[in-house]
């Protein structure tokens, strides 16, 4: 195919920074298989577009920056309707928006209005009517902020996105990710591939040649799932005779924290964007569940649900039983 008649493609997954990984790379690569002559685009923010761009440096990645997504809605808006003037300008023959979020729902809600070809997320709302109501303070803040109140798709086993799909008998060895793309975008056909090609760090490596390498990532989005006792693990697992680092801040490019989940033998983490950074460089995971059911991430190890923080002592305890062969990794393992 080719001249006019090549198939331009745009994939949206915008938010978060795990969602791009373990959604948005592989479906990319699902359609990439699926399309082979086709220009595919992909639309993501900030950190999204370097892993993006990180993982397929052949595909145009484009987007907003940090700081260019306003918390005001109005201002978002604005935002958005640049991004919107811009993907009109590309004259996609696809457009698909696997992003839940309010606002890239908004967007291809836009597209689709104006006649582009879209297909997936958007809100069940036209853009007049949001600003009618937005105007006239008739609004509902749910509309805004519950997925379950604003959002249509285009895929009609998205509906499955609100049950506790994790519950039932059919439990997908990939977790959400599988879940996701294979039922609710109906891509029984994909392959869950989020693998990323980096080079080792060389010090950790070095290191883990006299020791083990453990990755700690306690901090996530919001509070409820961040783990409080951070320093006291990592001070424990140093006295148990572990390598310990802890680089999941931002300062660092990902590709050196790549490198180094690459270079590591364990990565513990709160359910959050590092269990897929570990996934795409193949570092076992470990996950404090918190309140978080773990048959949602199906990582290789997890704690038990609990509404208290997992003690210091019962992680070292699973982390050594990890190593000394009392364990195997097997996804449904806890602590």
């Amino acid at each position: 195919m080719s001249g006019e008649n090549k198939e331009k493609i745009l994939v949206i997954r915008m938010l978060g920074l795990g969602d791009v990984t373990c959604i948005g790379l592989p479906a990319v690569r699902y359609l990439k298989r699926k399309h082979p002559e086709a220009d595919i685009h992909v639309l993501s923010y900030a950190a999204g577009k370097e892993m993006m761009a990180l993982a397929e440096p052949g595909i145009k990645t484009f987007g907003l920056d940090k700081g260019e997504w306003p918390e005001d809605i109005i201002q978002a808006m604005e935002s958005f309707l640049g991004l919107a003037e811009q993907i009109i300008g590309e004259a996609y023959t696809k457009i698909i928006n696997l992003d839940t979020w309010f606002m890239p729902c908004f967007l291809a809600r836009f597209l689709k209005d104006a006649g582009e070809p879209v297909q997936g997320n958007y809100i069940g709302m036209s853009i007049a009517d949001l600003i009618d109501q937005f105007q006239n303070q008739t609004l509902q803040p749910s509309f805004v902020n519950d997925p379950s109140h604003y959002m249509q798709s285009t895929w009609f086993s998205m509906m499955r996105w609100h049950t506790t799909w994790w519950e039932t008998d059919y439990l997908p060895e990939g977790g959400y990710p599988e879940f996701y793309l294979k039922t609710c975008c109906g891509w029984q056909d994909l392959t869950l591939d989020m693998q990323i090609d980096v080079t080792q760090d060389r010090a950790l490596a070095k290191k883990r040649k006299q020791k083990k390498v453990i990755a700690l990532a306690t901090e996530a989005r919001t509070s409820e799932r961040s783990y409080p006792y951070a320093e006291a693990l990592k001070n424990a697992l140093q006295l148990a005779g572990f390598e310990v680092w802890s680089q999941f801040d931002g300062t660092q490019s990902l590709r050196d924290t790549l490198a180094m989940l690459k270079s590591s033998d364990l990565l513990i983490s709160v359910p959050s964007a590092p269990q897929w950074m570990a996934t795409a460089v193949n570092c076992p995971c470990m996950i404090i569940s918190g309140t978080v059911d773990p048959r949602t991430l199906m990582p290789d190890y997890a704690t038990d649900m609990s509404h208290q923080p997992a003690e210091v002592e019962s992680l070292v305890e699973g982390v050594l039983s990890i190593f000394d062969g009392s364990v195997d990794g097997a996804k449904e393992n806890t602590y």
